[in-house]
């Protein structure tokens, strides 16, 4: 049972994985016996993210790349194909957030998330796919979200990418499915971190509401992911292919709690 699980013998890469949740989920694939790629956009932020694992005991080899950017990403995936071996499992986790009105959002802002939370993933798996057809199969995993599912006042960039993201994820589960590929996704719910924190102020209407909508009454945090996706990047989930794993404590499930 435990080699069901077992990641021993594969290559990861995370995306976005400096901290928060694709830190988390790194941090699992690579107590799970998995050799971790992961990426960001500034060395600031590699070097500290590799401080950081490896105070958590993990050897993760960090990269500087714009997952929008066709051409670095393309150099970014030899470099780990050399240093690392073939990428079996990818975690399509980087990704941003704007909260603002939908009438007051400019163009370039709604095209600037739907680049880094639905195009880049596009790009990246485009780019590991083909190497996981030769090896004999892959798994790739698209961080969602609720708002793949739901709307909500000032994320309607957001959400329109998460979406987007859902059907992506289906769409490569049909397209490469023949070739032992499963593309899954996880769909966080609310968890503690920080592009959350301006909605986490104790006594705050948000966070009030949340819980009142939450069966699990908390937030959750980045470690509530590291089960699911070892689940998805592992044999365990060798026969589910474009499904959307949502890890919410509850929420899409209930209407939520009467007021008293």
């Amino acid at each position: 049972m435990k080699n069901l699980f077992s990641l021993e013998g594969k290559t990861a890469l995370v995306t976005g994985a400096a901290y928060g949740i694709g830190f988390a989920m790194a941090e699992a694939i690579s107590k799970a016996g998995a050799k971790v790629a992961f990426c960001c956009r500034s060395e600031e932020h590699l070097n500290k993210a590799v401080e950081d694992y490896a105070q958590n005991g993990v050897d993760a080899k960090g990269y500087i790349c714009d997952v929008t950017d066709e051409i670095q990403v393309a150099a970014m995936v030899n470099d780990i194909e050399r240093d690392l071996g073939v990428i079996d499992i990818l975690v399509n986790n980087a990704g941003i957030i704007k909260r603002v009105p939908m009438t007051q959002m400019p163009a370039g802002e709604f095209r600037q998330v739907i680049d880094i939370d639905l195009v880049a993933p596009f790009i990246v798996s485009k780019a590991v796919i083909p190497q996981m057809i030769k090896k004999g199969g892959g798994k790739i995993i698209n961080v969602c979200s609720m708002m793949s599912e739901l709307g909500r006042e000032t994320v309607s960039a957001y959400a329109a990418a998460k979406g987007g993201l859902k059907m992506l994820t289906r769409n490569i589960a049909a397209e490469y499915g023949e070739y032992n590929i499963q593309c899954n996704g996880i769909g966080p719910g609310y968890i503690a971190t920080p592009q959350t924190a301006p909605l986490r102020q104790p006594g705050s209407a948000f966070n009030e509401f949340l819980m009142a909508k939450t069966p699990a009454n908390r937030w959750g945090n980045p470690e509530d992911l590291m089960g699911p996706v070892i689940f998805l990047a592992s044999g365990a989930s060798d026969f589910v292919n474009g499904h959307v794993l949502y890890v919410d404590g509850g929420i899409l499930a209930s209407i939520g709690k009467q007021p008293k």
